[in-house]
Parts: C-alpha cells; sequence; structure tokens
C-alpha cells in the first residue's frame, strides 16, 4: 500500500504551501535540509555524507521503512531521519513535501522512477538532483525543469555526471577541438569469473546502459550508436583493458559541445573479454528483450563486492596556440573507510558526486536554476569541494584488503544497526 510514514520520533509541524512563486518553498534554517530517496548502496552513503558533514539535515525515505531505519542506526548520527515512503506514489510524495521543509530532494532511486520525483520538486518548489543515466528520463527533467527558480539536476554521480565535468574542464584548455573520448569503469580488483565483473552497483541500471542506445559525435553530428559495439583496446598505467559503447555516460557534454568538435564518445571500461561474454547474453540470447530474466541471472551468478576499482580516464585533442595537442585526466579510486565503515570505490565516487554537486548548488543560492548541465560545474570546485575530495588520488587496494581481513567488512552495516 502507497504511503508515507515517520519512522520513529515526532512529526514535523505541516507548513502551508507558498503559491505563485519561483522560490523555494521552504526557507532553511542554519542546516540544509535534504530528502533522500532509496536506502540501497549508493543512498546509505549519501544520506551519511551529508548528514555527517554537520550541514545537513537528511531525511531518509525509502519503500522499505526497515532498511531506511538500519541505514539511520548504523550511521549514529541524530541529522538522520528515516521514512517508509513509497516514492512512486505520487499522492504520498507530495504530502511528504508539503509536510516537512526541505531544500532540495535527491533521488537514488532506479531511473524509470525519476520523473515523477522531479514533478513533485518542480511543485513543491525545491531543487533537484538524480543519479540516471538513461537519456529519455533526462529530457523528461529538462522539460519539466524550463522556467523553474530552482535547480534541476540531472545525471550527477559518476559516469554522467564526475566525468563530464573533468572532461568540459579540459575542453577550456583548448582554442579548437578535435576529439573529446570519455572512458569509465568499475571493476573488481580481483576478477576471478568468465565476465571478469562483480556487481558493484544497480543492476537494471547496468542492463540499462548495455542494452539501450548510445549517443556519439561524428563529423560534428550527433549521433545514435549501438551498446557493446565500438570494442577498443585502451592501456591505463600498464594494464590492458577494453571499452565499448554504453548508454548514457555522455551525458548532456554532447549537446553543449558537439557542434564544434569532429568525434566525440563515451565507453565503459572493462577487462578484455566482457564485451563479448555481454554481448552473447544480451543478443545471442535475446536477454535485452527480457531485462527481468537477465537481472535474475546475474544477481543469482555474479557476486557483488567492495572490494573494486573505479577508473575514471577524460582525453581532449584540440589545437592550443596552432599546435596539435591532448590533455588527459586519468585516475584511479579505491574503496575508502568513511565513519569507520568500508565504502566500494563505485559507492564512495557516485555519492561524491552527488553530495558535491549538491553542496555546490546550495552554497551559492541564485546561481542555479532550471535544467543545470553537469558540465555548467568547474573541475577545480568539484575537487576543491569537502565532498568530493574523496576523488583525490592515491589510494590503494590494500585499504579494503585490510579491512576484508579483518573480518569487519562482511556484515558491517548490521554490527553498525545492532551496536
Amino acid at each position: 500500500m502507497g504511503g508515507v510514514t515517520y519512522v520513529g520520533g515526532a512529526a514535523a509541524l505541516a507548513l502551508a504551501a507558498l503559491r505563485g512563486q519561483n522560490a523555494p518553498l521552504f526557507q532553511r534554517d542554519s542546516m540544509y535540509r535534504v530528502l533522500v530517496l532509496g536506502a540501497g548502496k549508493i543512498g546509505a552513503l549519501i544520506c551519511g555524507l551529508l548528514a555527517e558533514s554537520g550541514s545537513y539535515k537528511v531525511q531518509l525515505g525509502d519503500i522499505d521503512g526497515a532498511a531506511a531505519e538500519a541505514v539511520v542506526r548504523a550511521h549514529e548520527t541524530r541529522n538522520i531521519l528515516a521514512f517508509a515512503l513509497d516514492a512512486t506514489d505520487a499522492a504520498a510524495l507530495a504530502r511528504h513535501l508539503a509536510e516537512h521543509p526541505l531544500d532540495a530532494v535527491v533521488s537514488g532511486l532506479p531511473y524509470y522512477c525519476n520523473l515523477g520525483v522531479a514533478a513533485a520538486a518542480r511543485k513543491a518548489r525545491i531543487h533537484y538532483f538524480d543519479l540516471t543515466e538513461d537519456v529519455d528520463v533526462t529530457r523528461g527533467v529538462r522539460t519539466l525543469a524550463a522556467g523553474a527558480g530552482q535547480a534541476f539536476v540531472p545525471q550527477c554521480g559518476l559516469a554522467p555526471g564526475f566525468i563530464s565535468i573533468a572532461a568540459a574542464e579540459l575542453i577550456t584548455h583548448f582554442d579548437a577541438l578535435r576529439a573529446v573520448k570519455l572512458r569509465v569503469g568499475a571493476l573488481p580488483q580481483h576478477p576471478n569469473n568468465v565476465l571478469k565483473y562483480s556487481l558493484t552497483w544497480s543492476t537494471e541500471g547496468l542492463i540499462n546502459e548495455y542494452g539501450n542506445p548510445c549517443q556519439a559525435v561524428s563529423d560534428g553530428r550527433l549521433l545514435e550508436v549501438a551498446p557493446l559495439e565500438g570494442l577498443e583496446e585502451i592501456e591505463i598505467d600498464g594494464t590492458l583493458y577494453e571499452a565499448f559503447n554504453t548508454s548514457g555516460g555522455l551525458g548532456s557534454l554532447a549537446e553543449t559541445h558537439g557542434a564544434h568538435i569532429e568525434t566525440m564518445n563515451y565507453k565503459t571500461i572493462r577487462y578484455p573479454g566482457h564485451c563479448q561474454q555481454m554481448r552473447l547474453l544480451m543478443n545471442d540470447l535475446k536477454l535485452n528483450h527480457d531485462r527481468g530474466t537477465l537481472k535474475r541471472i546475474l544477481e543469482n551468478a555474479v557476486p557483488q563486492t567492495l572490494q573494486d576499482v573505479v577508473i575514471v580516464y577524460a582525453a581532449v585533442t584540440g589545437t592550443q596556440d596552432g599546435q596539435l595537442r591532448e590533455e588527459n585526466y586519468v585516475n584511479k579510486v579505491y574503496p575508502q573507510v568513511i565513519a569507520g565503515r568500508l565504502w566500494s570505490a563505485i559507492q564512495v565516487t557516485t555519492a561524491a558526486g552527488i553530495t558535491a554537486v549538491v553542496d555546490l548548488v546550495l552554497e551559492h543560492q541564485g546561481r542555479y536554476s532550471g535544467f543545470v548541465a553537469q558540465e555548467q560545474f568547474r573541475l577545480t570546485d568539484i575537487l576543491a569541494n569537502r565532498f568530493g575530495r574523496y576523488y583525490a588520488p592515491g589510494g590503494t587496494k590494500h585499504v579494503s584488503g585490510e579491512v576484508v581481513v579483518s573480518g569487519r567488512a562482511g556484515h558491517q552495516r548490521r554490527q553498525a544497526a545492532n551496536g
């Protein structure tokens, strides 16, 4: 049954809706007030980073109130409140937004839930952020954002998200552009199955990226290209990888810079051989047309891991002072211990990306409104931000290895919640 229930504590006072204004519905006190939707792998860290900063009061909403409450207990901070909230129930979500003072809503939900959340944010006149990689959802958010006084910032996180910010920063260094390559991969540190892969984030999102049409720029024209095609080899720090087309990672960067460039594309990095196996599953066995079955197969056969590594690679080629040059941003991010718990690299990079953007928007009231593309944020500002600092280079796999060997990784959320 859809609806909202406050899990623990007294109900907040209902506030009257301000009408006919583009300003945010609620004025904040000394702390920003944010609703995070989704108590999963990424949502759990998003709400923790915000709440533990001391600058945010966070409401964590999930259709499973017990899951949200477990996350709150694990973080051990009074700055998070848990709610049983079905965000797909438009009436329940609108009622929650009307009854609780908020500056922003952050959606950590599957991509197909986001348009409803964005519509509710527009009506409530609060800022909106999401992690979607889905192109059609982003187009819908752009339509909803037209003329809004608050910011609508989809495609936050890693890819799309941080990779677009990194590439856009390099683009500013050139007088004329020739090519932009964006490559990102979240990989197990120790691959040992035929896919050479572990599930590190949303399985539905992964299948969406592997199965939907992709965007690329060729000769200055925005094109659709097939997923799991465009296979290439790429070597980083002496290790050989493969990369291939996947959907959504280009974000809005092609629309912003595509008319002034010969080629631009986004590809996912994997260990060699992965693409061939996924082609078998999705194309030859037709599981791209039966994604429910594919999801069950992957989740039953491919393990999750906290011992991963995220590779971020952006390359821009163009002219500087009349000479053809290339600049690169290359980084490897490993799992990190935050607030006493080990978080995977994909959790850290995704949560750090969106929280840094949230922080910049809320700290600079009035600077951002309507549809906000990721490339409107400066890489230097992201890396200098208190949340963006988790992208700092220099990490190693040894942190996660030591935590795993100690036996503290396997049940850490349950241990914290029961502690």
